[in-house]
């Protein structure tokens, strides 16, 4: 069983390694795009172009599943890839996002983090209202954080006041905040001291509903009980080795620049 995974860089990484806790025998190919780092403030039409190259490369790679490990390729492409690639189960992480903020909010006020395009096109907003109209969901979009993990998170003051600004731009009393971007997961406790609220992380719903898609095709049996990975580059390979083990916290091999 092979499942692909891929992101504008190493944010998708929050996702395999949900992936790797779901699925302890599958094979993965992750494909990081961080040469056309950020996606965020690309237009929708830039994006659907290189996610389709992505998905061409990963199915030429034989995948049995295609994860959209990225919110923002999730809202410009879903839909689009699945129209382009019918025979193949694609999935996102938006509406497992949405799906779990709604378990976990009481108060029916949901925050959202996110990269530009997503808050944007009000992608979790739709999401969660389309699942219950009755709760409210603010987004803030955060030009700047994305780069700033895919180069390596600097712990200062500057960061922590930018990440601060962006959080306390949303209403205070919010009792949920979802990370609408995969890199986020790599600033979640910091999101959390500031936010002081339920934090959720897509990536672990995301995982779930993958390996129950690969439980329904059948492509779990008889596998061994070990992960195969292989990574893919476009940009900086000594970078994202460097940041993608600090995200996944194992070493990294069988890398590839691309």
């Amino acid at each position: 069983m092979k499942v692909g995974v891929f992101d504008s860089g190493v944010g998708g990484l929050t996702v395999l390694k949900e992936l790797l806790k779901e699925l302890s025998s599958a094979e993965f190919i992750y494909y990081g795009d961080s040469f056309n780092s950020p996606y965020g403030t690309k237009t929708i039409e830039d994006i659907q172009k290189l996610c389709y190259k992505i998905s061409e490369f990963l199915i030429n790679k034989d995948v049995d599943l295609i994860v959209i490990a990225c919110n923002t390729a999730t809202v410009a492409s879903l839909d689009y890839l699945k129209e382009k690639f019918p025979t193949l189960p694609i999935i996102g992480v938006i509406n497992p996002g949405a799906t779990m903020a709604l378990r976990e909010s009481k108060n029916k006020k949901i925050g959202v983090l996110s990269t530009p395009l997503t808050a944007k096109t009000n992608a979790y907003k739709n999401a969660i209202q389309n699942l219950n109209e009755n709760y409210e969901v603010y987004q803030q979009g955060c030009e700047l954080l994305c780069p700033m993990i895919e180069k390596g998170w600097k712990d200062n003051e500057e960061s922590h006041n930018i990440l601060k600004n962006y959080i306390e731009n949303l209403p205070k009393d919010i009792d949920t905040l979802i990370l609408g971007c995969t890199h986020y997961p790599y600033l979640e406790e910091k999101i959390r001291d500031i936010a002081k609220c339920t934090i959720v992380n897509p990536a672990k719903e995301t995982a779930r509903l993958v390996g129950e898609q690969l439980k329904k095709l059948k492509s779990i049996a008889n596998l061994k009980n070990y992960n195969k990975i292989s990574y893919y580059v476009t940009g900086d390979l000594e970078n994202f080795i460097t940041v993608g083990e600090q995200l996944l916290d194992q070493k990294m091999v069988d890398v590839h620049k691309i």
